[in-house]
């Protein structure tokens, strides 16, 4: 029989299933204030992935992919343990904010520290709580200040098991990204936990096809690790993910007014026009020119921009090791593996 596992004062035995209020700060209210813990606790043995969203609180996408794994009848049949944080930023989530109350960034606060911030406090328990229960990882975020991606997943390519997991979870692009100082991947990654990092869609919007990726990814992901058997048969992928080692921003030439000529996933060439950007007059228009052949993983969605803005976030077909495979736009369905799943 295996152990029972243990959140805060919550002690979850096998084969239960639990939501669990997890305290935080209150607010200067006295309100109370709780991190919501989803926990399914297997009675067979296998690995503890964690599944967590909105560390951003305007980041909702996460939430609603989280929604839908829960939901799934296939978690019926888990290995091990599922522990699913939907809101991990709940001062950010109700204020439809990026950030805490203090105008700190949480994934700019780990591994956190009981005596600093309340980010510093909120990184912290959710280390103690959570990360130091699991051997994998998954987090999930999406675009910010008015930008979207496509899906996509940020790892460090240069470990085996991150790469193999990032394959099998099959977003239409796997960057090869640095870790940042102080966030949640670089602190479960220095504690030898592989972790993937899921970016799609933009903040305060459900993007239905940026939320059916994810889910089939995570679904892939725990296929891969053994807490879901494996398929038996069914739908291949049509491609493979493009393996990306860098990327790079197309940015504005002047300030004014964006008329944009592309869109994700589009494949542009060279010296293509990619934009346009004009006064408020239509007296002045300046080209927007794509210095490279490439793809495009993400874009503004605001038509106002200052000169030197990001405008498109683009992958360099130099920079894609299976750079051959690439004929035309990306759809983001033809890397997936796993068929469709309901929003209900």
């Amino acid at each position: 029989m295996r152990d029972s596992i243990t959140i805060g004062d919550a002690v979850i035995k096998p084969g239960e299933r639990r939501i669990y209020e997890l305290p935080v700060a209150r607010l200067y209210t006295h309100t109370p204030m709780t991190m919501p813990v989803h926990v399914i606790h297997a009675k067979r043995e296998g690995p503890r992935l964690f599944v967590s969203a909105a560390i951003h609180g305007d980041e909702v996408n996460g939430v609603e992919i989280v929604r839908r794994l829960l939901n799934l009848k296939l978690m019926q049949q888990l290995r091990g343990t599922l522990i699913a944080i939907p809101i991990v930023n709940v001062y950010g989530f109700i204020n439809l904010s990026r950030y805490l109350p203090d105008r700190r960034d949480l994934n700019r606060s780990f591994p956190g520290s009981h005596k600093g911030s309340l980010a510093s406090h909120l990184a912290r328990l959710f280390i103690d709580e959570i990360v130091n229960q699991c051997t994998h990882g998954i987090d999930l975020h999406t675009g910010t200040n008015h930008r979207t991606n496509l899906p996509q997943l940020r790892v460090i390519l240069d470990d085996p098991e991150v790469e193999r997991l990032a394959k099998a979870f099959g977003t239409p692009v796997i960057i090869n990204a640095r870790l940042r100082d102080n966030s949640l991947r670089e602190a479960v990654i220095d504690k030898g936990i592989p972790m993937l990092l899921y970016e799609g869609g933009e903040s305060l919007r459900f993007d239905e096809q940026v939320t059916q990726v994810g889910l089939h990814g995570i679904i892939a992901v725990m296929r891969e690790i053994g807490m879901l058997p494996k398929k038996k048969s069914g739908r291949k992928r049509r491609r493979e993910p493009l393996v990306v080692r860098s990327t790079s921003w197309i940015r504005a030439p002047k300030s004014g007014i964006l008329y944009s000529k592309t869109s994700l996933g589009a494949t542009i060439n060279k010296g293509e026009v990619v934009a346009k950007i004009a006064d408020p007059f239509g007296e002045n228009e300046e080209k927007v020119i794509a210095p490279a052949s490439g793809i495009i993983i993400g874009l503004l969605k605001l038509p106002l921009v200052y000169k030197g803005d990001a405008l498109f976030h683009m992958a360099p077909l130099e920079e894609i090791d299976n750079a051959d495979t690439v004929h035309g736009d990306i759809q983001a369905e033809d890397f997936q593996s796993e068929p469709t799943v309901g929003s209900s």
